[in-house]
């Protein structure tokens, strides 16, 4: 017989299917022994049972799962149509005798609170609150009866059906049970937070509190006294004004009354039932094993909780350090300008590949810690020496100047050096490796030869690849996994002082030449022809051989509409069929030899390369055969040279001019060749390192296909969710028990943190820290930050990935951030807008050598400008504006 009621006190968390999330909870915390109202569950079985009655209803389900949630139009009418039929059926029969004998039972007459608990809500993944409908103080059989059919039918409001939408919930699959409980009739009611919603800090409790009901609260009806607990137990207090409360009628239902004038201004909670309160909330937290969204109630000098569900807007932290001290973590993703969450197995690598930190069992440092599908840098033992947050602090700003700033923030706080267990041995370790950075940046900006740096670096890169590939190829199975690992871990070291220091060397050449410019001139001098084509710079010779493309393609209205739209799968071959298609094929087929192994979000081993899908490229190469006349790309940059040696001249004209002027111009000579020479190195370290990443990539697929051949994993793309070392057990024949369900839980939970914006820096405790707020010069107006200056006025063209960008004439770009991937549509745009970035990203010194007026830096631009107004983008000043036809 079907269970249609079923006490609360009966209900536990595993009760979801029965009961839905909120009743499942509430059953849960009664089961703990907290104070919840009594009461029971109307379960998912009695809405079934009703559904039966509703003639076609799998053709209404079908109806909504087509429908495109964007379309308001086609939701409501199809959202109407099914609330209307279910409007007009009665409650069955045997559902209807077992919920009026429960509510007798629950006490004869006494009003109620009717509220809807779906299978899909009150989870980690989706809270879906204020979604369904609740109805309050029921006071006869006739309200509770139609109050539990329009709870059951606000399954299907407009805003239900776009939630579950949005959430990727099939909609037959999610039911509805309803809780009736006990009324209250509190003094005071709220909301309470067991982390802080605004910054994540996991150790701040946050209550808002007002009179009455708390739907006053919850509804948004009146300013709530806020009420704050930190860390350390401290009291902090915001009293509002709070003239409404929503009390219960005598004869039923709810109304708005004004709050007597002495109260209005009093605070609503006392301070020893505020306390009580948040050992409540962190009982609750630690019961749930997650920070907790609760409404509460204090009724008769208790407190009662109402309900307890997860937060779900919380950024996921690191595993908990063991070592009890505050640590910090900077984001991987916005160090390289890629923050889309990353596979278990590009995860393993980038961890394998990270040549800091100590190394756990299976080869990865435990400096690059994993959260949310992203990695994120452990900066804590650095930053607690003086050397270490210089150092980071500047390296860091350079990238992002906001996460310069936090890290700063972080490091300056009474609470982080506290949190230091002093260490001899790691300051003395620390220090000496910085110092060991420091020296070489004094080296390379005193006696570096500049004409010969680049050839010896490209000829001491290819020799360590040829290494690699030769150690790779000579492996099979469990082996070449292991010869991966050996390789991940030693090229990067070989690779950082030879070259990843050039980076830092060419921001203290910077700094010395404004800082000599500012000195030695009445005015600052003019830098900024010092940026422009830059010598070497790998990203910018692909963007010019991409321009060479286009001007293949250029005039070629067949050619043009093969890349425009091409055939699936797609191959080379299919330029033959076209005039001028195979002196294009051959001009590509040598670009993806030199540049194949790149992808957008190509950190990540598992994205898909250009030579695997060269189709990724052709909208890069459109977007430049719309632009200007053949060759213009080239002369370009050739202008670009000039200008930057005219600027060289000037300044050095300049400065002789002055006392000891000869002096002078040599030095700032020398910081000039040294300047340009490393920063057109800055782009090698990632250019060969995805090239390593490369011979990685078709060596673990190449294995990947006997397991899969043997049963054990379902496809090659499979290994994907996999790690370096679990990949190594299975190919030397160890059986993981539940492989195919850990696959399938991960891909899940790679698609749950794919919808997560990642923090620039976050802390241990939770807390995203931004390094103060870039202001609003005016309405309109975003402010970032300048990194290539000029002005440029266009249509904004918003572009989330760069194989879907659509470019014409005229447009600038609007992305969330760009890696190399994105330097094909640098040539074919007038102006850049990004979310993130700094003076030294990669954007950035693309743009600057190009000439590009950009601004980067503006939280979520690609929501705040929409796509295809005209925008004016000052990369001077750091403005985009609205400009009005």
């Amino acid at each position: 017989m079907a269970a249609f009621v079923i006490p609360l006190s009966d209900l536990d968390r595993a009760s979801v299917d029965l009961a839905g999330g909120k009743a499942a909870n509430l059953g849960e915390l009664l089961r703990a022994g907290l104070p919840v109202p009594d009461g029971f569950c109307l379960t998912t079985e009695a809405f079934e049972r009703f559904l039966q009655a509703c003639p076609a209803v799998d053709e209404h389900f079908e109806r909504l799962n087509r429908l495109d949630c964007d379309d308001r139009t086609a939701v409501n009418q199809a959202g109407a149509e099914l609330r209307n039929l279910l409007l007009g059926l009665s409650m069955p029969e045997p559902v209807l005798s077992s919920l009026l004998d429960a509510w007798h039972r629950l006490g004869d007459g006494q009003p109620c609170a009717v509220r809807s608990s779906a299978t899909a809500e009150d989870r980690l993944e989706a809270s879906f609150a204020g979604q369904h409908d609740t109805f309050l103080n029921v006071a006869n059989e006739a309200e509770l009866i139609d109050s539990v059919r329009r709870c059951w039918i606000s399954l299907f409001t407009d805003r239900a059906i776009v939630y579950r939408a949005r959430q990727g919930f099939d909609h037959r699959r999610v039911a509805l049970a309803v809780v009736v409980q006990r009324m209250v009739e509190p003094q005071a009611a709220g909301v309470m937070f067991t982390a802080d919603p605004i910054n994540g800090h996991r150790h701040t409790v946050v209550i808002n509190a007002s009179y009455g009901l708390g739907d006053a609260v919850v509804s948004g009806l009146v300013n709530p006294d806020l009420y704050r607990v930190d860390k350390f137990g401290t009291l902090h207090k915001s009293i509002s004004d709070k003239p409404l409360a929503i009390r219960s009628l005598a004869a039923g239902g709810v109304a708005q009354q004004d709050v007597p004038a002495l109260e209005r201004e009093a605070q609503a909670l006392p301070d020893e039932q505020i306390l009580e309160l948040v050992a409540m909330g962190r009982r609750i937290r630690d019961h749930f094993g997650a920070p907790q969204d609760i409404e509460w109630a204090w009724a008769d000098g208790r407190i009662l909780v109402l309900q307890s569900r997860p937060i779900t807007t919380l950024y996921p932290t690191p595993a908990s350090p063991t070592d009890r001290r505050l640590h910090v973590y900077f984001s991987f993703g916005h160090q390289q300008m890629m923050t889309d969450a990353i596979t278990p197995l590009g995860r393993s690598v980038l961890r394998t590949y990270f040549p800091f930190g100590k190394r756990r069992p299976d080869g990865e440092s435990t400096q690059l810690v994993p959260a949310g599908g992203r990695l994120f840098f452990d900066y804590t033992d650095p930053l607690h020496t003086r050397l270490g947050r210089r150092l980071l602090a500047k390296a860091a700003g350079a990238m992002d100047e906001r996460v310069g700033a936090a890290v700063l923030d972080v490091a300056n706080r009474p609470e982080f050096g506290v949190s230091q267990q002093f260490d001899p041995l790691r300051t003395l370790r620390i220090n000496a490796f910085v110092g060991r950075v420091l020296a070489r940046v004094a080296i390379d900006l005193c006696l570096a030869n500049t004409r010969t740096r680049l050839a010896r670096t490209e000829t001491f890169l290819e020799g360590m690849l040829a290494t690699s590939r030769a150690r790779i190829d000579g492996g099979h199975g469990a082996d070449r996994i292991a010869r991966i690992q050996e390789d991940l871990k030693t090229f990067p070291m070989r690779m950082f002082f030879r070259l990843n220091v050039t980076q830092l060397t060419a921001i203290a050449a910077r700094g010395l030449l404004e800082g000599l410019s500012r000195r030695w001139l009445a005015n600052s001098g003019d830098l900024g022809g010092l940026h422009m084509s830059l010598p070497g710079n790998v990203t910018t010779e692909m963007g010019l051989a991409i321009g060479d493309l286009a001007d293949l393609a250029r005039g070629n209205a067949q050619l043009l509409a093969l890349l425009q739209s091409p055939p699936d799968p797609f191959s080379l071959s299919a330029f033959d069929a076209v005039p001028g298609g195979p002196a294009f094929r051959d001009a590509f087929h040598d670009f993806l030899d030199r540049y194949g192994m790149r992808a957008a979000g190509e950190v990540d081993l598992t994205r898909t390369r250009w030579n695997e899908q060269p189709a990724q490229l052709f909208p890069g190469i459109l977007a430049n055969a719309r632009q200007g006349r053949p060759g213009e790309h080239r002369e370009r940059f050739l202008a670009g040279t000039r200008a930057a040696d005219a600027t060289i001249t000037h300044l050095l004209d300049e400065l002789r001019a002055t006392r000891f002027g000869r002096v002078k111009a040599m030095v700032m000579s020398r910081l000039v060749r040294v300047y340009r020479t490393m920063l057109g190195l800055r782009e090698h370290p990632k250019f060969h390192s995805v090239r390593h990443f490369d011979l990685y990539r078709r060596a673990i697929r190449a294995e990947a296909g006997p397991l899969v051949d043997a049963g054990i994993l379902a496809a090659v793309s499979d290994v994907d969710y996999l790690s370096l070392d679990e990949l190594s057990r299975l190919l030397r024949g160890q059986v993981i028990d539940g492989l195919s369900d850990i696959i399938k839980g991960r891909q899940a939970e790679h698609d749950a943190w794919s919808t997560l914006t990642a923090p620039r820096l976050f802390t241990s405790d939770g807390e995203v820290v931004t390094g103060g707020r870039i202001p609003h010069a005016r309405e309109g107006v975003l402010v970032g930050s300048a990194v290539s200056g000029g002005i440029a006025e266009g249509r904004a063209r918003v572009v989330l990935r760069p194989q879907d960008a659509e470019l014409h004439d005229g447009d600038i770009l609007v992305a969330p951030s760009t890696d190399p991937a994105w330097t094909p549509l640098f040539s074919a745009v007038r102006g850049i807008v990004l979310e993130i970035g700094g003076v030294m990203s990669h954007g950035a010194v693309v743009a600057r050598e190009l000439g590009i007026p950009t601004v980067v830096g503006i939280d979520n631009a690609t929501r705040l400008i929409p796509d295809g107004a005209r925008i004016r983008v000052d990369g001077s000043a750091g403005l985009v504006e609205p400009v009005r036809d």
